[in-house]
Formats: C-alpha cells, sequence, structure tokens
C-alpha cells in the first residue's frame, strides 16, 4: 500500500501553474532534494528534464534548473519531448535521474513534475519520501560548493534519437508503405517526433495538432477530445486516425469511417498479434477494473488471461513487473509494452496496431474491433464524507446487483482518489439490468449520503 504523500500524486507532483504547489519555488527545491537524493558516489551525476508544450513550462524548467546545478548535477535539456522519451533516454545517457514537466492530458493552466529513476521506471515509494522530506524542510538538501556546481546545455539530438527509437520498436523489414495515416499530437510534447516516425517509416501523414501556442496544448484534439481527428479521416479518406495526449503516454485510434478505437481494443489486437507470434512474455493481459468485459472473454478466448488492477497505469505497471507481463495498460488508452518501455507509449502502442492492420490486409473498422463491448454504465455520487460505502444499504444493494448480473456482468464501486465521489460501474450483457443496478446502488449512496 502507498504511503500518504503531500506533495507527490500517482503521477508525480501536479496542480495549477505558478500556484503551491506547482511554483518556480517549488520546482526549485525539487531540483536540489531529488539531486540531493540521487547523488551517489564521485562520478559526474546527469539529469535529463523534458517537457511539454504548456507556457508554464518555461517558468519551471529553469528553476528545475537551478536547483540540480546548485547540488553539483549536469543538466541535459531535451525541450518538448513524449514522457516515454524521456524515460528511455534517461537510461539510454546513464543518466542519475529524468524529469518531465507535464501535467499529461489536462489544460494548458495545469503542469505536473514527473520523476524518474536511472532505470526509467517511476520513483520508489521510499525515494518519493526521501525527497519529500527534502523538500519540507525535515532534512537539508547538500548544496554543492562553487568549484562543483552543475552545467546544463541543451541535447541537440534527442528528437532523432527517439525516433530512430520508435521506428526501431516494428520488426525488422517492416514498413508503412501505403497507408495513409492522420496523427493527432494535441499540440504536445509529441508534435515534431510522431509525425516524423511515421512518415520515415513510409506512410503518407497527416498532421494536425502540432502549431503549440503555450496554451492550446489538449483543447478540442488529442485522445480525449477526438472529433477533430474523426473529422480529419474521413475527409482526407485516411485509413485510420491516431491521436495523442499532451504528453504522448496514451493513445486512441479512429477506423477509416471516424469511428473512435480505445484502449481495450487497442490492447486486444496487440494481445492476440503477439501472441500468435509467441511474443507475449507471458499468456497473460494486465487491465484495470474499468476494462470491458467484452476484453476479458475475448482474450480468454484465445487462451490469454486477463489479470485486473486498480485504476492507474501506476497500478498496471506494478502488477506487469511483479508477474513478468510484458503487456498491459488502460480503456483510457495508456498502453504498456515492457519489451520497450518502462512506462506508457502512445506512439510505440500506435506503430504495433498499424503493423497488425498492415498485415491483416483489411479495414481499421473491421481489423480493430476485435470484440463486441458489453454495455457499461459509469455513473458518479457525490457525498459530503463519511464511509458511505460501508453502510447496510449500499452493501445489500451491491450484494444484489451481483447476484442479478451473476456471471454475465460485474460491478465495480470505487472512491475517487481526487474527489468526494464514489464512482458505480456495471457492465453486462443486458443494458436494461445494467441500468437497473446501476440506478439501485446510486439510489441507496444517496440515501447513506444525505
Amino acid at each position: 500500500m502507498r504511503m500518504t504523500r503531500k506533495f507527490f500524486g500517482t503521477d508525480g507532483i501536479r496542480g495549477l501553474a505558478n500556484t503551491e504547489p506547482m511554483t518556480a519555488a517549488m520546482a526549485l527545491r525539487v531540483g536540489m532534494a531529488a539531486g540531493t537524493w540521487f547523488t551517489n558516489g564521485d562520478h559526474r551525476h546527469r539529469v535529463l528534464i523534458g517537457k511539454d508544450t504548456r507556457l508554464s513550462g518555461y517558468m519551471l524548467e529553469p528553476a528545475l534548473v537551478a536547483g540540480f546545478t546548485g547540488v553539483g548535477m549536469d543538466v541535459f535539456l531535451v525541450g518538448p519531448m513524449p514522457t516515454p522519451a524521456v524515460a528511455m533516454l534517461t537510461r539510454a545517457l546513464r543518466c542519475d535521474l529524468g524529469v518531465m514537466i507535464s501535467a499529461s492530458h489536462n489544460p494548458f493552466h495545469d503542469n505536473g513534475i514527473k520523476l524518474f529513476g536511472p532505470d526509467g521506471y517511476k520513483l520508489s515509494d521510499e525515494a518519493e519520501h526521501g525527497i519529500e522530506a527534502m523538500i519540507l524542510g525535515e532534512r537539508e538538501p547538500k548544496l554543492a560548493d562553487a568549484a562543483h556546481l552543475g552545467r546544463a546545455k541543451r541535447l541537440d539530438d534527442a528528437d532523432g534519437r527517439y525516433v530512430e527509437f520508435a521506428k526501431a520498436t516494428l520488426p525488422k523489414g517492416h514498413r508503412l508503405k501505403g497507408l495513409k495515416v492522420v496523427v493527432d499530437c494535441a499540440n504536445g510534447a509529441a508534435y515534431k517526433v510522431a509525425p516524423a516516425v511515421l512518415w520515415e517509416l513510409e506512410a503518407e501523414v497527416i498532421s494536425i495538432g502540432v502549431k503549440p501556442d503555450g496554451f492550446n496544448i489538449n483543447r478540442d484534439c488529442g485522445s480525449t477530445h477526438p472529433a477533430a481527428l474523426q473529422e480529419a479521416v474521413v475527409a482526407h479518406g485516411a485509413d485510420l486516425g491516431i491521436a495523442l495526449d499532451g504528453d504522448a503516454d496514451r493513445v486512441v485510434m479512429v477506423d477509416e469511417r471516424g469511428q473512435v478505437i480505445d484502449g481495450d481494443q487497442l490492447m486486444a489486437v496487440i494481445a492476440e498479434s503477439w501472441h500468435k507470434q509467441g511474443r507475449l512474455a507471458k499468456a497473460g493481459l494486465v487491465a484495470t477494473v474499468m476494462s470491458n468485459l467484452g476484453l476479458e472473454r475475448f482474450v480468454n478466448g484465445l487462451g490469454i488471461d486477463l489479470l485486473r488492477t486498480k485504476v492507474g497505469d501506476r497500478h498496471v505497471l506494478e502488477a506487469m513487473r511483479e508477474g513478468g507481463y510484458n503487456l498491459g495498460g488502460e480503456q483510457s488508452g495508456h498502453i504498456i509494452l515492457s519489451d520497450f518501455a518502462t512506462t506508457g507509449d502512445g506512439l510505440v502502442a500506435a506503430l504495433q496496431v498499424l503493423v497488425a492492420l498492415c498485415e491483416s490486409g483489411r479495414k481499421a473498422s473491421e481489423f480493430c474491433r476485435r470484440f463486441t463491448p458489453y454495455p457499461q454504465l459509469l455513473r458518479n455520487v457525490r457525498h459530503a464524507g463519511g464511509k458511505p460505502l460501508e453502510t447496510a444499504g449500499v452493501q445489500q444493494a451491491i450484494d444484489a446487483a451481483e447476484q442479478t448480473l451473476g456471471r454475465q456482468g460485474r460491478v465495480v464501486i470505487r472512491p475517487s482518489g481526487t474527489e468526494p465521489l464514489i464512482r458505480v460501474m456495471a457492465e453486462g450483457e443486458d443494458q436494461v439490468l445494467v441500468e437497473k443496478v446501476v440506478a439501485d446502488i446510486c439510489m441507496a449512496l444517496e440515501q447513506a449520503a444525505a
């Protein structure tokens, strides 16, 4: 179980730009604290810093640089770069630490600081606690003397390194010639590298969401707002579309008819393809409790187990590492391919789907819909505090719902991690029954919360 943090959430430190904790002063403290924590031995220590395209990145980046150089770390600056690229480059350049300045799919006015260890993975609980202790003044960061301050420089070939890495994830000799693709980069971190990768792999590329101005990241574009991509795919007669989010760690796709293909369907495509090729490390796929029951039935039919975790790509990755799985993800499009990456990589996941599509010779509308989703309904119930889930009336409603749906459905009830909400989700073969059990549980919750 993760212990309580003051600043670190499930995806680093995040907040409204220029408001605590997302200020330049905090970024300075994070740099000094994280730099001190990861200083080990007498070698020249180095940290790599990437960012997305938010205006506030210009404020946070130099503050982090000041913190890291102040404790004697050399800094590599790579500018706008996908989160998975920062993780990859941290390992490739033998850095002691990697930093991504991003709030992922959030609007421009939010920002965040994600930290990666030298192995490219998110930090351990121990590291986060140690860094927080220094941020809070419980321990003092170790400042360098004047002769041992760090230096900072731009890494000019970072884009090219990631482009080559992404291309190398395709099986040898595979190209995308003959494929017409629209890619929506959400005016975010992948606005240069994603079109370059697809073009160099010989696809015909139409790029949208590639004109960041500091304010338009994720605005009416990208994986959380795919309408622009849907329109572009149909208008250009493309074979399919790819929508990344602001830091390019998640992806959804769109078929030639303009219909969205979510993370569950993409995982089904990759799982089936890799299973046939013998590339699954185990006959298993890791997903969350929110993934559709149709996905579970589909992969089970292939002889593949589905292991479910709590919501959050951190939980998916932990289960993958513990169980030795190399494929996992979320319905939202965070797809982790641990043969290649230590975090979700929207572009690399999309490439695996494109290769399988090319080999099939079929249209995306046929090939990328591997299963029929079960009817699924999610509702939120607001409460004023307390523990409404523990009341007898709510438990009775949940038990009754599970009995009603039986083995042909399931119920997932979970408190929100950020708001006073209880999320009620049910799915099953019968849409009417799904709606009824969700309504019954929500009524019981509302009565308990009154």
